[in-house]
């Protein structure tokens, strides 16, 4: 008997399927930053909050002057796990204090990255989320043999070219779905 190797999907779009009944990822989109044997970890990258860029500088160094677009650069709703913490997801081979190789991209966890962006020597393709979503071993993968979520291949066109509001559907177009066609309810043939 063969044994099948899993199939994990770093750098993979979490599409949330119209039936989601977790509240806090209803119409979400995920980037997978990391996906293996022992979990999974994403930010959801089609929510943006309250927040922009001057007000998490304004806490780290309030003298901080901002050029207009910088100080008006959106924030994401991350995910429900760690809200308090940032996470920079961006591209190019830049390396910050506490960066991680993502192989197409980069996830910054430092904040010199921001004090840079605000010096405009950052990345130019950038998300700034705070929170994350995570997974604990097998979850995630349950949760797809569940048809919880649909996956695709990232598109950084979609992570960064796009306004939020037409990530999921464009995620979804990746793969020939249109969202809005499909039902709320779940079931089984």
């Amino acid at each position: 008997m063969s044994q099948t190797k899993p199939n994990y999907l770093k750098h993979h779009f979490l599409i949330a399927m119209p039936h989601m009944a977790d509240p806090r990822f209803v119409n979400s989109l995920i980037y997978l930053c990391d996906h293996n044997e022992d979990g999974a970890m994403g930010l959801v990258i089609n929510q943006p909050s309250d927040l922009h860029l001057a007000d998490i500088l304004e806490q780290l160094q309030p003298a901080v002057d901002l050029p207009g677009k910088v100080a008006s650069f959106p924030v994401y709703n991350g995910g429900p796990v760690q809200t308090e913490r940032g996470f920079v997801l961006h591209r190019g081979p830049e390396q910050w204090e506490a960066s991680m190789d993502l192989g197409q991209l980069q996830l910054t966890t430092s904040r010199d990255i921001l004090l840079d962006m605000a010096h405009g020597i950052g990345p130019s393709e950038v998300l700034l989320a705070l929170g994350y979503a995570g997974w604990d071993a097998g979850q995630l993968d349950q949760e797809l043999a569940e048809n919880v979520w649909l996956s695709c291949p990232a598109d950084p066109h979609i992570l960064f070219e796009l306004p939020s509001e037409e990530r999921l559907l464009a995620a979804a177009r990746s793969l020939g779905i249109d969202l809005r066609l499909l039902t709320s309810q779940a079931g089984h043939a």
